[in-house]
């Protein structure tokens, strides 16, 4: 839980189930500035969630994606999900 609960990771995590992404990608669908997103994925990378890629090339491109660890979140985070569409929208029916 104090994984997921640290702000932006499950954020990140979520992202990241779609596939293998940039960083600029990651970035602006989260919407975090370049600091706290190179930060975070630091940390998720020294946990074994995130796996970071780097490809020799000109310029040098970097992807990062989810290790195995970080792919067994992804029914929890389905969950998270789906009981949000729930009842997140339900508060907003009877505001």
């Amino acid at each position: 839980m104090s994984l997921l609960g640290q702000r932006w990771n499950g954020l990140i995590i979520y992202q990241l189930l779609s596939g293998t992404q940039r960083f600029c990608t990651i970035e602006s669908a989260v919407g975090l500035s370049s600091k706290v997103l190179s930060t975070k994925l630091k940390d998720l990378e020294q946990q074994n969630i995130v796996q970071r890629h780097v490809y020799p090339e000109t310029p040098v491109r970097i992807e990062y994606s989810l290790t195995e660890k970080g792919k067994a979140l992804e029914p929890l985070m389905r969950e998270i999900e789906k009981w949000s569409q729930e009842w997140v929208a339900e508060k907003r029916l009877h505001k």
